[in-house]
């Protein structure tokens, strides 16, 4: 079934995403709804398990190719580039210091698995196939963007080393654990064992999937608003303008690797989304005196909502047209 550009458009109505406005309209409206903490956490668990998990599934059924091994390539060189294109966009359109800079433009490397996981559900919903394997290339994208920051903040003088405790911190990180190890035991158990799990990651998951972008919402809203004095009008630019440029970077290499619409979309969200879990972490014990106000304001309360109501549907149009 093709995923039509108009049917990809209206994801503004799927009940995922009117979750996330919800969420972002309470917080807005200092609402005192909340999630409790510990709910959140084992929600994002339960989310990481069943993508890592379906994604080594689908390529214990397809095999290990060529195309896996390009892909995956293609993924580290994204994490790499791009934040040299953010620092470049944030020097122009902004006037954050170099030591800022860098620290922001870290966050635009890596990827937010949450906007992953919601692409992935989108896909799946309207039945549009997807290389299994783009969950690996998601997971090598957290820590190369990391590298590239601080050798661009090296250069300021913010850093002059990365140290060993923060490369255990970094493949230490509990999403990427997960994500890998699930990734793994989804590749390892292949289809038998995706049937032995399949009323649990399966049937539950879009439902589990709404409450957590509930979750989000609330916390996009209250980061923009307690930082909004931080965020001026080139940043804001910014949050919306390099997740369509990273998006692009993300669509020549998808073609030239070759993977299929559902693939080059894929890899054109993980290249226009910006962390807001791993990379802040890093940024705080390798940076802490960049602003943590800027980088995650911008991260969670900018690119993320722009993302889930207006970039995929662009992207999809992109990704189709080419």
């Amino acid at each position: 079934m093709e995923l039509s550009i108009a049917s990809l458009a209206s994801n503004l109505l799927a009940p995922t995403i009117l979750f996330f406005i919800l969420g972002l309209i309470a917080a807005v409206a200092r609402s005192d709804l909340s999630i409790p903490e510990g709910a959140a956490k084992i929600m994002s668990i339960y989310l990481l398990l069943a993508i890592g998990f379906k994604g080594g599934a689908a390529v214990a059924k397809s095999g290990v190719d060529g195309q896996l091994i390009a892909s995956l390539l293609a993924g580290i060189v994204l994490s790499f580039v791009l934040p040299f294109v953010a620092y470049a966009l944030l020097k122009a359109m902004t006037r954050l210091d170099g030591l800022n800079a860098a620290a922001v433009a870290g966050h635009y490397g890596s990827i937010s698995i949450v906007t992953f996981v919601t692409a992935v559900s989108l896909l799946e919903a309207r039945g549009i196939a997807s290389e299994g394997y783009m969950v690996a290339v998601a997971a090598v994208m957290e820590v190369p963007a990391i590298m590239s920051a601080l050798w661009l903040a090296a250069r300021k003088g913010g850093t002059s080393a990365v140290d060993c405790s923060l490369l255990r911190h970094i493949l230490g990180n509990g999403s990427i654990v997960l994500l890998i190890g699930s990734f793994t035991i989804g590749a390892v158990t292949g289809e038998s064992g995706l049937n032995d799990l399949h009323p649990f990651i399966v049937v539950p998951f879009t439902g589990v999937l709404a409450i957590f972008l509930l979750d989000m919402g609330l916390s996009a809203g209250r980061s923009l608003m307690e930082n909004k004095k931080e965020i001026s009008g080139g940043l804001l630019a910014f949050g919306c303008v390099m997740p369509i440029i990273g998006s692009l970077f993300g669509l020549a290499l998808a073609k030239l690797v070759g993977v299929s619409l559902g693939g080059t979309f894929l890899m054109m969200v993980l290249s226009a989304s910006a962390s807001y879990i791993a990379v802040p972490a890093a940024m705080r014990l390798a940076l802490p005196q960049a602003k943590s106000g800027i980088y995650l304001s911008l991260a969670l309360g900018v690119t993320f909502p722009f993302n889930l109501t207006l970039g995929m549907p662009l992207y999809f149009l992109l990704a189709s047209l080419f």
